[in-house]
């Protein structure tokens, strides 16, 4: 059967790279909560391709999001994250079209700048001060959602609602996760119904979660031993970086 077969081409000097991505963005999830998408995203796709990141990525995350779960549990905001995670799975289906009729080297691109933006938004020191409506919170899981698919990052959009707003850390970082968690299953799901779950991708998969894993623990490590303030600068200085090395390449 293939799936039982390695593919070539799967453990090359591609794989390397990845791993060691792999490894600073388990860091960033388990740390922040977030970020691991977005640090692998711009990479993933130079390495594989935007079809094959978003698959790959969607997997990785859901197994490592089990992890991160029972933490998270006693902080999330279950009022807030459920409008916003089923507007996102109702987008996901638009994304899934974007992704398979738009260039491969334009989303990549696209990638980067959106990345670049939020990091730039979220330094200037903005904060919604505002109440989290319900129209502003299914509107921007909506995006999200869409962009998942199509850029394997759905993060920016609800991520500056969260971040830019009074929540301490704490909260935030559950409702990242929690977010995260149930829109990924979707994700997946949406990815496998379009035929994109390919050998290569399950075997990367199989390779890649160990350290990814191992990486996000150690990272709520040191969330646990950090404030408020180096966790968004740690957070904030590194998608920069990925997000100008994706850009410049």
């Amino acid at each position: 059967m293939p799936y039982f077969e390695l593919p070539s081409g799967v453990v090359d000097q591609r794989l390397a790279v990845a791993a060691a991505i792999v490894v600073a963005a388990g860091l960033m999830r388990g740390f922040a909560g977030f970020g691991s998408a977005m640090a692998m995203s711009p990479v993933f796709a130079i390495l594989y391709g935007p079809a094959q990141m978003v698959v790959q990525i969607a997997l990785m995350e859901l197994l490592v999001a089990a992890q991160l779960i029972p933490g998270a549990l006693k902080d999330v905001e279950w009022r807030f994250v459920g409008p916003m995670g089923l507007a996102a799975v109702l987008a996901m289906p638009f994304g899934a079209m974007v992704l398979f009729w738009a260039d491969p080297e334009i989303l990549t691109r696209a990638v980067a700048v959106i990345l670049l933006v939020f990091v730039a938004l979220l330094l200037t020191g903005w904060r919604y001060r505002g109440r989290k409506r319900l129209p502003i919170t299914v509107g921007l899981g909506a995006i999200s959602g869409s962009m998942m698919v199509t850029t394997g990052m759905g993060g920016p959009p609800v991520l500056v609602y969260m971040l830019s707003g009074p929540d301490q850390a704490a909260t935030n970082r559950a409702n990242i996760i929690i977010y995260y968690a149930t829109t990924g299953i979707f994700l997946l799901g949406v990815m496998v119904w379009n035929g994109l779950m390919e050998p290569a991708v399950l075997w990367r998969g199989l390779l890649l979660t160990p350290p990814f894993w191992l990486a996000t623990y150690i990272g709520q490590r040191l969330f646990r031993q950090s404030g408020e303030q180096l966790y968004r600068r740690i957070a904030f200085l590194f998608l920069a970086v990925i997000g100008l090395y994706a850009l410049l390449r």
